[in-house]
């Protein structure tokens, strides 16, 4: 039986009179390492600030392995979170941040957070504040990371990294995730990156899923197609067109399939996770794909 890290079921949160999320049903594998992408605005922060209990949904329900965010410390234990910026007590050194954190949590590994800002040659007697955007990224990554939480909750903790320190970070992050099996869901617009880590996939477009499954089940379900140019109508194998550009004799058309298409009329090419993000972002959760009969 599948154990789900997180689940939301129509799952919403207004302000005022304004969805910043609504309707956002999914279910996140325990081990996955999704990727959570979205334009500003999208929804992205609010479905993470949900998920670790800092707000109140106005609608449906979001679960913590079975669990409401917002029941105590028990279901706390097992969540980490790096929120965007990396926020932290800017005058408190690293060593100070790592012994805050074993009196306020049960399970605590200051060793491993000791050991791990050591290997990144990161001073744990300077303040933080005076530390470089890299470094402060990897003392947040490491102090989330002494919780040992089943669950890792990341809000676009590179986005404002040069690419060295990225790069160090996201190996960092790997590194963990394989030694302690966390699952992590990781919200960056930076595809590249995504691309290179992450194994499930969630779309928000809009305060609403456009898309959620296993990456490499997603990309196989899609392609894009070539071929003479077409009026609306039915097209062997495909279960919707998501994104369509015509000249005056060709259409290429971005497709979920359900089945083979006809590859004597059309030149079928493999995408990649960006063309997939960008075709769905791109349709809009006014302009859903569009849905075509058999």
């Amino acid at each position: 039986m599948t154990e789900f890290a997180l689940q939301a079921q129509g799952l919403g949160k207004r302000y005022g009179k304004s969805w910043a999320l609504q309707d956002c049903s999914f279910d996140l594998p325990a081990g996955c390492i999704a990727a959570l992408v979205g334009p500003n605005g999208a929804g992205k922060s609010t479905l993470l600030h949900l998920a670790v209990g800092l707000l109140r949904p106005d609608a449906g329900q979001v679960r913590l392995f079975g669990r409401d965010p917002r029941e105590g410390a028990e279901v706390m234990a097992d969540l980490g979170f790096v929120a965007q910026d990396t926020p932290l007590y800017r005058d408190f050194t690293g060593a100070d941040l790592i012994t805050m954190g074993g009196k306020l949590n049960r399970r605590w590994e200051a060793a491993t957070a000791r050991d791990r800002l050591a290997r990144l040659d990161i001073p744990l007697d300077r303040p933080v504040g005076r530390l470089s955007g890299g470094q402060r990224a990897q003392v947040a990554l490491a102090l989330a990371l002494a919780k040992q939480p089943r669950l890792l909750l990341l809000d676009e903790p590179v986005a404002a990294l040069d690419p060295l320190a990225r790069h160090a970070f996201m190996q960092e992050l790997m590194g963990a995730v394989a030694e302690f099996g966390t699952t992590v869901l990781l919200s960056s617009h930076l595809l590249v990156d995504l691309e290179r880590a992450c194994d499930h996939l969630l779309v928000l477009n809009r305060s609403h899923v456009q898309l959620v499954g296993p990456a490499d089940e997603l990309l196989a379900e899609h392609a894009r197609i070539v071929g003479p140019r077409i009026d609306p109508g039915p097209i062997r194998g495909v279960a919707s067109v998501v994104q369509a550009g015509h000249t005056d004799r060709q259409s290429t058309l971005l497709v979920r399939t359900d089945g083979p298409v006809d590859e004597d009329v059309w030149a079928v090419h493999p995408i990649t996770l960006e063309d997939l993000v960008l075709a769905y972002l791109g349709a809009g959760a006014d302009r859903l794909p569009t849905e075509v009969a058999a």
